[in-house]
Protein backbone atom coordinates (compact mmCIF):
# COMPACT_ATOMS: atom_id res chain seq x y z
CA UNK A 1 0.00 0.00 0.00
CA UNK A 2 1.21 3.25 -0.89
CA UNK A 3 0.30 6.85 -2.45
CA UNK A 4 1.18 7.78 -5.81
CA UNK A 5 1.27 11.04 -7.39
CA UNK A 6 0.96 11.69 -11.33
CA UNK A 7 1.43 15.43 -13.42
CA UNK A 8 1.19 15.11 -17.07
CA UNK A 9 2.45 18.43 -17.86
CA UNK A 10 5.87 20.24 -17.20
CA UNK A 11 5.55 21.74 -13.21
CA UNK A 12 7.84 22.30 -10.97
CA UNK A 13 9.57 19.01 -9.53
CA UNK A 14 10.41 20.03 -6.15
CA UNK A 15 6.30 21.47 -5.69
CA UNK A 16 5.15 17.88 -7.01
CA UNK A 17 7.52 16.46 -4.57
CA UNK A 18 5.91 18.35 -1.69
CA UNK A 19 2.63 17.86 -2.82
CA UNK A 20 3.57 14.27 -2.71
CA UNK A 21 4.70 14.39 0.81
CA UNK A 22 1.15 15.50 1.76
CA UNK A 23 0.29 11.37 1.63
CA UNK A 24 3.82 10.49 3.30
CA UNK A 25 1.33 8.47 5.71
CA UNK A 26 0.51 6.53 3.22
CA UNK A 27 3.78 5.31 2.75
CA UNK A 28 6.36 6.15 5.36
CA UNK A 29 8.92 3.68 4.30
CA UNK A 30 10.84 5.19 1.16
CA UNK A 31 9.64 7.40 -1.88
CA UNK A 32 11.06 7.89 -5.20
CA UNK A 33 9.86 9.53 -8.54
CA UNK A 34 10.51 9.40 -12.45
CA UNK A 35 9.91 11.99 -14.68
CA UNK A 36 10.14 11.89 -18.36
CA UNK A 37 11.63 14.23 -21.51
CA UNK A 38 8.10 16.21 -21.82
CA UNK A 39 8.47 16.71 -18.02
CA UNK A 40 5.94 14.14 -16.80
CA UNK A 41 6.45 13.49 -13.12
CA UNK A 42 5.56 10.55 -11.28
CA UNK A 43 5.93 10.05 -7.39
CA UNK A 44 5.44 7.19 -5.09
CA UNK A 45 5.37 7.41 -1.19
CA UNK A 46 5.81 3.53 -0.49
CA UNK A 47 4.98 1.44 2.35
CA UNK A 48 6.80 -1.94 2.39
CA UNK A 49 4.20 -5.55 2.59
CA UNK A 50 6.00 -7.31 -0.30
CA UNK A 51 9.20 -7.32 -1.47
CA UNK A 52 10.96 -5.28 1.27
CA UNK A 53 14.14 -5.00 -0.22
CA UNK A 54 14.01 -4.23 -3.86
CA UNK A 55 10.33 -3.10 -4.33
CA UNK A 56 11.02 0.71 -4.71
CA UNK A 57 8.81 2.65 -7.19
CA UNK A 58 8.50 3.72 -9.39
CA UNK A 59 9.46 0.64 -11.17
CA UNK A 60 11.05 0.60 -14.67
CA UNK A 61 9.54 -2.08 -17.23
CA UNK A 62 11.74 -3.51 -20.01
CA UNK A 63 11.51 -0.74 -22.34
CA UNK A 64 10.51 3.00 -21.73
CA UNK A 65 7.49 2.66 -19.44
CA UNK A 66 7.68 2.87 -15.79
CA UNK A 67 4.74 2.18 -13.02
CA UNK A 68 3.44 3.35 -9.72
CA UNK A 69 1.17 1.45 -7.93
CA UNK A 70 -0.93 1.55 -4.73
CA UNK A 71 -2.24 -1.34 -3.73
CA UNK A 72 -1.49 -5.48 -3.98
CA UNK A 73 -1.98 -7.68 -7.26
CA UNK A 74 -2.72 -11.16 -5.11
CA UNK A 75 -2.07 -13.34 -8.32
CA UNK A 76 1.58 -11.78 -9.76
CA UNK A 77 3.50 -14.75 -9.08
CA UNK A 78 0.81 -16.51 -11.54
CA UNK A 79 1.29 -14.06 -14.01
CA UNK A 80 4.66 -13.99 -13.92
CA UNK A 81 5.10 -18.00 -14.55
CA UNK A 82 2.19 -18.07 -17.20
CA UNK A 83 1.79 -14.99 -19.20
CA UNK A 84 4.99 -13.22 -18.16
CA UNK A 85 6.98 -15.72 -18.40
CA UNK A 86 9.17 -14.30 -21.14
CA UNK A 87 9.59 -11.30 -19.17
CA UNK A 88 12.59 -10.27 -17.24
CA UNK A 89 11.99 -8.89 -13.93
CA UNK A 90 13.90 -6.10 -11.87
CA UNK A 91 11.77 -6.88 -8.74
CA UNK A 92 10.00 -9.69 -7.00
CA UNK A 93 7.58 -6.74 -5.95
CA UNK A 94 4.02 -7.51 -7.07
CA UNK A 95 3.96 -4.04 -8.90
CA UNK A 96 6.30 -4.82 -11.34
CA UNK A 97 3.55 -7.10 -13.23
CA UNK A 98 1.43 -4.26 -14.34
CA UNK A 99 4.37 -2.36 -16.38
CA UNK A 100 5.27 -6.00 -18.06
CA UNK A 101 1.40 -6.62 -19.10
CA UNK A 102 1.25 -2.80 -20.22
CA UNK A 103 3.99 -4.13 -22.54
CA UNK A 104 3.11 -7.03 -23.39
CA UNK A 105 -0.99 -6.47 -23.97
CA UNK A 106 -1.46 -2.75 -24.09
CA UNK A 107 -4.73 -1.65 -22.23
CA UNK A 108 -6.17 -5.02 -22.15
CA UNK A 109 -4.85 -6.72 -19.23
CA UNK A 110 -7.24 -4.95 -15.92
CA UNK A 111 -9.22 -7.91 -15.69
CA UNK A 112 -6.39 -10.14 -15.60
CA UNK A 113 -5.95 -8.52 -12.07
CA UNK A 114 -6.42 -10.30 -8.93
CA UNK A 115 -6.17 -8.00 -6.38
CA UNK A 116 -6.20 -3.86 -5.67
CA UNK A 117 -5.12 -1.07 -7.33
CA UNK A 118 -4.71 2.31 -8.13
CA UNK A 119 -1.71 2.37 -10.63
CA UNK A 120 -0.18 4.90 -13.44
CA UNK A 121 2.10 3.52 -15.96
CA UNK A 122 3.59 6.51 -17.69
CA UNK A 123 5.83 6.39 -21.32
CA UNK A 124 7.82 9.01 -23.44
CA UNK A 125 4.38 9.49 -25.19
CA UNK A 126 1.32 8.07 -23.38
CA UNK A 127 0.36 6.66 -20.15
CA UNK A 128 -2.41 4.87 -18.42
CA UNK A 129 -4.43 5.21 -15.20
CA UNK A 130 -6.37 2.62 -13.48
CA UNK A 131 -8.18 1.32 -10.41
CA UNK A 132 -9.50 -1.79 -9.19
CA UNK A 133 -13.20 -3.28 -9.97
CA UNK A 134 -14.85 -2.33 -6.56
CA UNK A 135 -12.94 1.16 -5.81
CA UNK A 136 -11.05 -0.50 -2.62
CA UNK A 137 -7.87 1.64 -3.38
CA UNK A 138 -8.85 5.21 -3.28
CA UNK A 139 -7.90 7.76 -6.51
CA UNK A 140 -8.63 11.32 -7.68
CA UNK A 141 -7.90 12.54 -11.04
CA UNK A 142 -8.28 16.61 -11.90
CA UNK A 143 -7.25 19.08 -13.98
CA UNK A 144 -5.33 22.43 -14.06
CA UNK A 145 -5.31 25.74 -15.36
CA UNK A 146 -3.39 24.83 -18.02
CA UNK A 147 -5.38 21.81 -18.58
CA UNK A 148 -2.81 19.57 -17.33
CA UNK A 149 -3.98 15.82 -15.90
CA UNK A 150 -3.47 15.52 -12.25
CA UNK A 151 -3.89 11.77 -10.30
CA UNK A 152 -3.35 11.11 -7.08
CA UNK A 153 -4.64 8.59 -4.37
CA UNK A 154 -5.68 11.28 -1.94
CA UNK A 155 -7.49 14.42 -3.00
CA UNK A 156 -4.90 16.86 -0.49
CA UNK A 157 -2.42 16.04 -3.02
CA UNK A 158 -3.87 17.96 -5.80
CA UNK A 159 -7.30 19.75 -4.76
CA UNK A 160 -5.37 23.64 -4.46
CA UNK A 161 -3.79 22.77 -7.86
CA UNK A 162 -6.73 21.67 -9.89
CA UNK A 163 -9.86 23.93 -10.87
CA UNK A 164 -11.89 20.93 -10.40
CA UNK A 165 -11.30 17.19 -10.00
CA UNK A 166 -12.97 13.80 -8.70
CA UNK A 167 -12.76 10.38 -7.66
CA UNK A 168 -11.27 8.45 -10.59
CA UNK A 169 -14.62 5.75 -10.93
CA UNK A 170 -13.68 2.38 -9.70
CA UNK A 171 -13.71 -0.76 -12.74
CA UNK A 172 -12.29 2.12 -14.84
CA UNK A 173 -9.25 2.82 -16.92
CA UNK A 174 -8.14 6.10 -18.67
CA UNK A 175 -5.47 6.41 -21.28
CA UNK A 176 -5.29 10.21 -23.45
CA UNK A 177 -6.35 8.13 -26.73
CA UNK A 178 -9.34 6.54 -25.11
CA UNK A 179 -10.45 8.35 -22.61
CA UNK A 180 -11.80 6.20 -19.45
CA UNK A 181 -12.79 2.60 -20.80
CA UNK A 182 -15.19 0.35 -18.41
CA UNK A 183 -13.65 -2.68 -17.89
CA UNK A 184 -15.21 -4.31 -15.14
CA UNK A 185 -18.57 -5.62 -16.16
CA UNK A 186 -19.60 -8.68 -14.21
CA UNK A 187 -22.78 -10.28 -15.17
CA UNK A 188 -24.68 -9.07 -11.64
CA UNK A 189 -24.84 -5.79 -12.88
CA UNK A 190 -28.03 -7.25 -14.45
CA UNK A 191 -30.37 -8.55 -11.56
CA UNK A 192 -31.58 -10.14 -14.26
CA UNK A 193 -29.22 -12.79 -13.55
CA UNK A 194 -29.58 -12.40 -10.24
CA UNK A 195 -31.40 -15.65 -9.68
CA UNK A 196 -28.85 -19.09 -8.30
CA UNK A 197 -30.62 -21.11 -5.17
CA UNK A 198 -27.83 -20.40 -2.41
CA UNK A 199 -24.89 -22.96 -2.54
CA UNK A 200 -23.57 -23.17 1.22
CA UNK A 201 -20.44 -24.94 0.52
CA UNK A 202 -19.54 -22.89 -2.51
CA UNK A 203 -20.31 -19.95 -0.63
CA UNK A 204 -18.06 -20.55 2.01
CA UNK A 205 -15.09 -22.53 -0.09
CA UNK A 206 -15.29 -18.81 -2.06
CA UNK A 207 -14.73 -16.75 0.80
CA UNK A 208 -12.12 -19.13 2.26
CA UNK A 209 -9.79 -18.98 -1.09
CA UNK A 210 -10.70 -15.18 -0.90
CA UNK A 211 -8.87 -14.90 2.76
CA UNK A 212 -6.05 -17.21 1.60
CA UNK A 213 -4.94 -14.63 -1.62
CA UNK A 214 -4.88 -12.15 1.10
CA UNK A 215 -1.87 -14.00 3.07
CA UNK A 216 0.36 -12.81 1.01
CA UNK A 217 2.91 -10.43 2.87
CA UNK A 218 6.53 -10.22 4.10
CA UNK A 219 5.52 -8.63 7.23
CA UNK A 220 3.05 -10.12 10.22
CA UNK A 221 -0.44 -9.72 9.10
CA UNK A 222 -3.49 -9.14 11.81
CA UNK A 223 -7.24 -9.06 11.93
CA UNK A 224 -9.61 -6.34 13.04
CA UNK A 225 -12.39 -7.50 14.77
CA UNK A 226 -15.09 -5.83 16.10
CA UNK A 227 -16.39 -9.19 17.29
CA UNK A 228 -20.15 -9.02 14.37
CA UNK A 229 -20.26 -11.97 11.93
CA UNK A 230 -18.08 -10.07 9.07
CA UNK A 231 -14.51 -9.52 11.04
CA UNK A 232 -15.24 -13.21 13.16
CA UNK A 233 -15.41 -15.11 9.87
CA UNK A 234 -12.76 -13.44 8.42
CA UNK A 235 -10.85 -13.44 11.80
CA UNK A 236 -12.01 -17.32 12.20
CA UNK A 237 -10.87 -18.14 8.63
CA UNK A 238 -7.27 -16.51 8.63
CA UNK A 239 -6.44 -17.77 11.98
CA UNK A 240 -6.83 -21.20 10.84
CA UNK A 241 -4.22 -19.93 8.20
CA UNK A 242 -2.41 -18.88 10.68
CA UNK A 243 -2.33 -22.30 12.25
CA UNK A 244 -1.49 -24.56 9.49
CA UNK A 245 1.24 -21.83 8.93
CA UNK A 246 2.54 -22.17 12.34
CA UNK A 247 2.10 -18.00 12.68
CA UNK A 248 1.16 -16.32 15.67
CA UNK A 249 -2.33 -13.81 14.68
CA UNK A 250 -3.28 -10.63 16.48
CA UNK A 251 -6.33 -9.68 17.08
CA UNK A 252 -7.46 -5.98 17.40
CA UNK A 253 -10.91 -4.30 18.99
CA UNK A 254 -11.88 -0.65 20.10
CA UNK A 255 -14.30 0.36 22.10
CA UNK A 256 -15.00 3.28 24.33
CA UNK A 257 -14.39 1.25 27.21
CA UNK A 258 -14.69 -2.38 27.77
CA UNK A 259 -17.92 -2.78 28.30
CA UNK A 260 -18.80 -1.24 24.47
CA UNK A 261 -20.60 -4.03 22.32
CA UNK A 262 -18.10 -4.62 20.01
CA UNK A 263 -15.11 -5.19 22.67
CA UNK A 264 -17.07 -7.96 24.63
CA UNK A 265 -18.21 -10.03 21.61
CA UNK A 266 -14.76 -9.56 20.14
CA UNK A 267 -13.42 -11.62 22.91
CA UNK A 268 -15.30 -14.52 22.67
CA UNK A 269 -14.76 -14.87 19.47
CA UNK A 270 -10.16 -13.89 20.15
CA UNK A 271 -10.70 -16.45 23.37
CA UNK A 272 -12.94 -19.05 20.95
CA UNK A 273 -9.94 -19.29 17.62
CA UNK A 274 -6.87 -18.41 20.12
CA UNK A 275 -5.92 -15.37 18.93
CA UNK A 276 -3.33 -12.60 20.96
CA UNK A 277 -6.03 -10.02 21.07
CA UNK A 278 -5.69 -6.33 22.17
CA UNK A 279 -8.78 -4.27 23.02
CA UNK A 280 -8.17 -0.23 22.13
CA UNK A 281 -10.25 2.13 24.61
CA UNK A 282 -10.43 6.04 23.10
CA UNK A 283 -13.18 8.73 25.26
CA UNK A 284 -16.14 10.63 23.85
CA UNK A 285 -13.43 13.72 24.34
CA UNK A 286 -10.83 12.09 22.68
CA UNK A 287 -12.90 11.43 19.48
CA UNK A 288 -14.65 14.81 19.03
CA UNK A 289 -10.34 16.17 19.66
CA UNK A 290 -9.11 14.16 17.18
CA UNK A 291 -11.85 14.90 14.49
CA UNK A 292 -10.22 17.47 12.74
CA UNK A 293 -6.80 15.33 11.84
CA UNK A 294 -9.51 12.65 11.22
CA UNK A 295 -11.77 14.34 8.10
CA UNK A 296 -8.71 15.95 6.94
CA UNK A 297 -7.60 11.91 6.53
CA UNK A 298 -10.69 10.58 5.39
CA UNK A 299 -11.54 13.18 3.12
CA UNK A 300 -15.06 13.36 3.87
CA UNK A 301 -17.82 14.90 5.48
CA UNK A 302 -20.39 11.93 5.63
CA UNK A 303 -21.58 11.53 8.89
CA UNK A 304 -21.96 7.51 8.90
CA UNK A 305 -18.11 7.54 7.41
CA UNK A 306 -16.84 9.86 10.23
CA UNK A 307 -18.33 8.35 12.92
CA UNK A 308 -17.09 5.19 11.79
CA UNK A 309 -13.65 6.19 10.84
CA UNK A 310 -13.13 7.53 14.33
CA UNK A 311 -13.07 4.21 16.02
CA UNK A 312 -10.61 3.08 13.08
CA UNK A 313 -8.53 5.77 13.28
CA UNK A 314 -7.38 5.23 17.00
CA UNK A 315 -7.43 1.69 16.59
CA UNK A 316 -4.75 2.17 13.86
CA UNK A 317 -2.81 4.16 15.73
CA UNK A 318 -2.49 1.27 18.42
CA UNK A 319 -1.66 -1.45 15.48
CA UNK A 320 1.09 0.71 14.07
CA UNK A 321 2.50 0.91 17.53
CA UNK A 322 2.59 -2.81 17.75
CA UNK A 323 4.69 -3.12 14.46
CA UNK A 324 1.59 -4.94 12.53
CA UNK A 325 1.16 -3.60 8.66
CA UNK A 326 -1.51 -5.50 7.38
CA UNK A 327 -4.93 -6.45 8.72
CA UNK A 328 -7.86 -8.17 7.47
CA UNK A 329 -11.06 -6.73 7.38
CA UNK A 330 -15.01 -7.57 6.94
CA UNK A 331 -15.76 -4.42 4.66
CA UNK A 332 -18.08 -5.41 1.83
CA UNK A 333 -20.45 -8.00 3.71
CA UNK A 334 -23.63 -6.19 4.36
CA UNK A 335 -23.77 -4.52 0.92
CA UNK A 336 -23.52 -7.83 -0.75
CA UNK A 337 -25.85 -9.83 1.10
CA UNK A 338 -28.43 -7.04 2.56
CA UNK A 339 -26.85 -7.15 6.17
CA UNK A 340 -27.62 -3.62 7.09
CA UNK A 341 -30.94 -3.69 9.10
CA UNK A 342 -32.93 -1.43 6.73
CA UNK A 343 -33.26 -4.01 4.09
CA UNK A 344 -35.77 -5.18 6.86
CA UNK A 345 -37.89 -2.84 4.66
CA UNK A 346 -37.19 -4.04 0.76
CA UNK A 347 -40.71 -3.49 -0.67
CA UNK A 348 -39.78 -6.14 -3.12
CA UNK A 349 -37.16 -9.25 -4.11
CA UNK A 350 -36.09 -7.07 -6.96
CA UNK A 351 -35.88 -3.62 -4.63
CA UNK A 352 -33.77 -5.88 -2.08
CA UNK A 353 -31.49 -7.02 -5.41
CA UNK A 354 -31.42 -3.76 -7.03
CA UNK A 355 -30.07 -2.43 -3.44
CA UNK A 356 -27.47 -4.69 -3.08
CA UNK A 357 -26.00 -4.31 -6.16
CA UNK A 358 -26.30 -0.40 -6.13
CA UNK A 359 -24.34 -0.72 -2.30
CA UNK A 360 -21.78 -2.74 -3.76
CA UNK A 361 -21.44 -0.66 -6.11
CA UNK A 362 -20.72 2.52 -4.03
CA UNK A 363 -18.25 1.48 -1.51
CA UNK A 364 -15.58 3.50 -2.87
CA UNK A 365 -17.75 6.15 -1.55
CA UNK A 366 -18.40 5.03 2.11
CA UNK A 367 -16.74 1.25 3.74
CA UNK A 368 -13.99 1.35 1.50
CA UNK A 369 -12.59 4.92 1.78
CA UNK A 370 -13.01 4.94 5.72
CA UNK A 371 -11.56 1.24 5.99
CA UNK A 372 -8.73 2.65 3.46
CA UNK A 373 -7.87 6.14 4.45
CA UNK A 374 -8.58 5.50 8.45
CA UNK A 375 -5.94 2.78 8.18
CA UNK A 376 -3.64 3.91 5.90
CA UNK A 377 -3.54 7.47 8.24
CA UNK A 378 -0.82 5.16 10.20
CA UNK A 379 0.38 3.54 7.25
CA UNK A 380 -1.45 0.05 7.80
CA UNK A 381 -2.81 -1.99 5.23
CA UNK A 382 -6.47 -3.02 5.52
CA UNK A 383 -7.54 -6.29 3.36
CA UNK A 384 -11.08 -7.38 2.70
CA UNK A 385 -11.67 -10.70 1.57
CA UNK A 386 -15.42 -9.92 0.82
CA UNK A 387 -14.82 -7.89 -1.81
CA UNK A 388 -12.55 -10.14 -4.01
CA UNK A 389 -13.83 -10.36 -7.31
CA UNK A 390 -14.15 -14.13 -7.51
CA UNK A 391 -15.96 -14.22 -4.54
CA UNK A 392 -18.28 -11.54 -5.75
CA UNK A 393 -19.28 -14.05 -8.78
CA UNK A 394 -20.17 -16.34 -6.20
CA UNK A 395 -22.17 -14.16 -3.96
CA UNK A 396 -23.63 -11.85 -5.93
CA UNK A 397 -25.99 -14.13 -7.89
CA UNK A 398 -27.75 -15.54 -5.23
CA UNK A 399 -31.44 -14.63 -5.77
CA UNK A 400 -32.86 -12.48 -3.55
CA UNK A 401 -35.00 -15.57 -1.55
CA UNK A 402 -31.97 -16.48 -0.03
CA UNK A 403 -30.55 -13.20 1.23
CA UNK A 404 -33.66 -11.16 2.30
CA UNK A 405 -33.90 -10.93 5.89
CA UNK A 406 -37.59 -10.91 7.43
CA UNK A 407 -37.76 -9.86 11.07
CA UNK A 408 -41.46 -11.40 10.61
CA UNK A 409 -40.44 -14.63 9.20
CA UNK A 410 -37.83 -14.68 11.93
CA UNK A 411 -34.69 -14.67 8.99
CA UNK A 412 -32.10 -12.59 10.26
CA UNK A 413 -29.60 -11.00 8.12
CA UNK A 414 -27.09 -12.85 6.26
CA UNK A 415 -28.99 -15.90 6.84
CA UNK A 416 -26.86 -18.15 4.36
CA UNK A 417 -23.56 -16.81 5.23
CA UNK A 418 -23.87 -17.48 8.71
CA UNK A 419 -25.55 -21.32 7.44
CA UNK A 420 -22.27 -21.72 5.53
CA UNK A 421 -20.18 -21.47 8.14
CA UNK A 422 -22.29 -23.28 11.18
CA UNK A 423 -19.69 -25.90 11.14
CA UNK A 424 -20.83 -28.14 14.35
CA UNK A 425 -17.86 -30.68 14.01
CA UNK A 426 -15.49 -27.89 13.95
CA UNK A 427 -17.26 -24.29 14.73
CA UNK A 428 -15.67 -21.52 13.09
CA UNK A 429 -17.16 -19.82 15.90
CA UNK A 430 -19.38 -19.59 19.18
CA UNK A 431 -23.37 -19.47 18.09
CA UNK A 432 -23.61 -16.53 20.03
CA UNK A 433 -21.75 -14.76 17.33
CA UNK A 434 -22.03 -16.22 14.08
CA UNK A 435 -25.91 -15.66 15.22
CA UNK A 436 -25.46 -12.02 16.12
CA UNK A 437 -27.80 -9.20 15.19
CA UNK A 438 -25.90 -5.95 12.85
CA UNK A 439 -24.45 -3.49 14.85
CA UNK A 440 -22.89 -0.52 12.00
CA UNK A 441 -19.59 -0.44 13.53
CA UNK A 442 -20.56 3.09 14.84
CA UNK A 443 -22.61 1.89 17.43
CA UNK A 444 -21.03 -1.03 18.30
CA UNK A 445 -18.39 0.40 19.81
CA UNK A 446 -20.31 1.91 22.73
CA UNK A 447 -23.40 3.50 22.14
CA UNK A 448 -22.47 6.39 23.94
CA UNK A 449 -19.94 7.49 20.89
CA UNK A 450 -22.94 8.94 18.75
CA UNK A 451 -25.06 10.33 21.84
CA UNK A 452 -21.67 12.16 22.80
CA UNK A 453 -20.58 13.52 19.20
CA UNK A 454 -24.45 14.34 18.63
CA UNK A 455 -24.53 16.43 21.68
CA UNK A 456 -21.69 18.28 21.35
CA UNK A 457 -22.57 19.15 17.91
CA UNK A 458 -25.85 20.44 19.12
CA UNK A 459 -24.03 22.30 21.51
CA UNK A 460 -21.04 23.44 19.50
CA UNK A 461 -23.79 25.09 16.49
CA UNK A 462 -26.07 27.62 17.31
CA UNK A 463 -29.51 27.74 15.80
CA UNK A 464 -28.04 31.18 14.12
CA UNK A 465 -24.93 29.19 12.21
CA UNK A 466 -26.93 26.32 11.36
CA UNK A 467 -29.83 28.24 10.00
CA UNK A 468 -27.30 29.61 7.28
CA UNK A 469 -26.60 25.59 6.46
CA UNK A 470 -28.43 26.22 2.50
CA UNK A 471 -25.99 29.45 1.94
CA UNK A 472 -22.83 28.13 3.10
CA UNK A 473 -23.31 24.87 2.09
CA UNK A 474 -25.84 24.49 -1.11
CA UNK A 475 -24.10 21.28 -2.26
CA UNK A 476 -25.35 18.15 0.13
CA UNK A 477 -26.79 20.53 2.85
CA UNK A 478 -26.45 19.53 5.93
CA UNK A 479 -29.17 18.75 7.73
CA UNK A 480 -28.64 18.36 11.25
CA UNK A 481 -26.43 20.08 13.95
CA UNK A 482 -23.84 16.68 13.65
CA UNK A 483 -23.83 17.04 9.73
CA UNK A 484 -23.40 21.12 9.82
CA UNK A 485 -19.72 20.67 12.29
CA UNK A 486 -18.22 17.93 9.96
CA UNK A 487 -18.95 20.02 6.39
CA UNK A 488 -17.91 23.03 8.55
CA UNK A 489 -14.08 20.84 9.58
CA UNK A 490 -13.97 19.58 5.76
CA UNK A 491 -14.73 23.02 4.10
CA UNK A 492 -11.81 24.47 6.32
CA UNK A 493 -9.21 22.09 4.69
CA UNK A 494 -11.18 20.91 1.10
CA UNK A 495 -12.86 24.31 0.78
CA UNK A 496 -13.73 23.85 -3.64
CA UNK A 497 -16.54 22.62 -5.11
CA UNK A 498 -15.04 19.99 -6.26
CA UNK A 499 -14.34 18.59 -3.00
CA UNK A 500 -17.89 18.86 -1.65
CA UNK A 501 -19.19 17.07 -4.67
CA UNK A 502 -17.03 14.19 -4.24
CA UNK A 503 -18.52 12.96 -0.99
CA UNK A 504 -21.88 10.87 -0.70
CA UNK A 505 -24.48 10.70 1.74
CA UNK A 506 -24.54 7.34 3.25
CA UNK A 507 -28.46 6.77 3.84
CA UNK A 508 -30.56 4.24 4.68
CA UNK A 509 -33.42 3.31 2.28
CA UNK A 510 -37.08 1.84 3.20
CA UNK A 511 -37.21 3.35 7.02
CA UNK A 512 -38.92 6.44 8.62
CA UNK A 513 -35.79 7.72 10.52
CA UNK A 514 -32.91 8.78 8.20
CA UNK A 515 -30.22 9.08 10.47
CA UNK A 516 -27.37 6.27 9.78
CA UNK A 517 -27.23 4.46 12.76
CA UNK A 518 -28.59 1.15 13.40
CA UNK A 519 -30.16 1.72 16.23
CA UNK A 520 -33.20 3.64 14.79
CA UNK A 521 -33.91 0.90 12.64
CA UNK A 522 -37.47 -0.81 13.38
CA UNK A 523 -36.06 -3.90 13.84
CA UNK A 524 -33.42 -2.97 16.25
CA UNK A 525 -33.55 -5.07 19.43
CA UNK A 526 -32.83 -2.02 21.13
CA UNK A 527 -34.71 0.04 18.65
CA UNK A 528 -34.33 4.15 19.37
CA UNK A 529 -36.68 6.56 18.65
CA UNK A 530 -34.48 9.07 17.63
CA UNK A 531 -30.89 9.23 18.45
CA UNK A 532 -30.33 12.61 17.55
CA UNK A 533 -32.68 13.78 19.75
CA UNK A 534 -30.80 12.29 23.05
Amino acid sequence: MCGILAVFGKKDIATVQALSKRMSHRGPDESDIHFNSKGWILTHERLSIVDLNTGKQPIQGTDSFWVAHNGEIYNHQELRDTVLNDHTFRTTCDSEVIVHLYEKFGVDFCNMLKGIFGFVVIGEDTYMIGRDPIGIKPLYYGHDSEGVMWVASEMKSIADQCVDFAQFPPGHYYTPETGFVKYYNPDWLDISVIKEAGDEKKLHDALVESTRKRMMADVPIGVLLSGGLDSSLIASITKRFCDANKQELHSFSVGVNLDAPDIKAAKKVADFIGTIHHNVTFSIEEGIAALEEIIWHIESYDVTTIRASTPMFFLSKYIKEKGIKVVMSGEGADEIFGGYLYFHNAPSLKDFSEETVRRVGLLNTADCLRADKSTMAHGIEARVPFLDRDFLDVAMVIRAEDKRPSKAEGIIEKKILRAAFDNKENPYLPSEILWRQKEQFSDGVGYSWIDGIVEYANAKVSDQEFAQAEALFPINTPNTKEAFLFRTIFHKFYPQESAAKSVMKWIPKWQKNTDPSGRVAEVHENFVEDVQKK
